[in-house]
């Protein structure tokens, strides 16, 4: 009896060893699993974010949309069921149709091209309204000009957010705006310390020449 005990208790010992290794093995794993997992989050929260500046400096240069983004993946993908080959019909079977399925048939072809046109009319309304809408980059022009003072990136971004809240305008896609419009001359930058601000191009001064002009008339006279 106190051999077979012995025994027992041996591998019960062993077992609770080989347990409890099997045990830390797999927290630790658990541990580089969940940190691999969270360095991922962060990476695809990154890529979002850039994702969405990119999409917005798009918007502000006046380009073709981007491409939808890629297509949400499940565990299982259906696959279609296979198709059954129609059976042959004979002969009896095409005498007993009825006569009146031909003209119901046509009746259901004719309403598809008026389903049609009623899809392709829905769609060229939206695509009218969404051409029919300021760029961003008119936008920004057209605030700079109705300004007394020069502003900076962050007012501009402010200013157009509240006026357009559905668009969700960045500070650093009106920034990138702002610098475009500077080199293309149509708005000006000015620094004030260690901030940049801008401003609509100045107006030429046409009444200037006239005015010297009629002066020198006059000491002429």
């Amino acid at each position: 009896m106190s051999e077979s005990t012995t025994a027992a208790t041996d591998l019960t010992s062993q077992y609770a060893a080989q347990v409890a290794d099997d045990l830390e093995r797999n927290v630790k794993e658990q541990d580089r699993v969940g940190a691999e997992i969270a360095a991922l989050q962060q990476q695809l929260a990154a890529l979002q974010h850039d994702h969405v500046v990119l999409v917005n400096m798009q918007q502000a240069l006046g380009m073709a949309p981007p491409p939808a983004g890629p297509p949400a993946t499940t565990d299982h993908a259906t696959v279609p069921a296979p198709r059954k080959r129609p059976a042959v019909e004979s002969g009896t079977d095409k005498q007993a149709k009825p006569k009146g399925s031909a003209p119901a048939r046509g009746r259901a072809t004719a309403g598809k091209p008026a389903a049609k046109k009623s899809a392709r009319k829905s769609t060229d309304k939206a695509a009218a309204a969404k051409s029919a809408e300021p760029t961003l980059v008119e936008l920004v022009r057209r605030h700079l000009a109705e300004q007394s003072e020069p502003r900076s990136a962050a007012e501009v971004a402010t200013a157009l957010g509240q006026v357009h809240p559905e668009r969700g305008i960045k500070t650093t896609v009106v920034r990138t705006t702002l610098e475009g419009l500077v080199a293309r001359n149509q708005a000006q930058r000015s620094k004030q310390g260690t901030s940049v601000y801008y401003s609509a191009p100045d107006a030429p001064e046409e009444k200037a020449v006239p005015a010297e002009d009629t002066a020198g008339a006059e000491r002429t006279e």
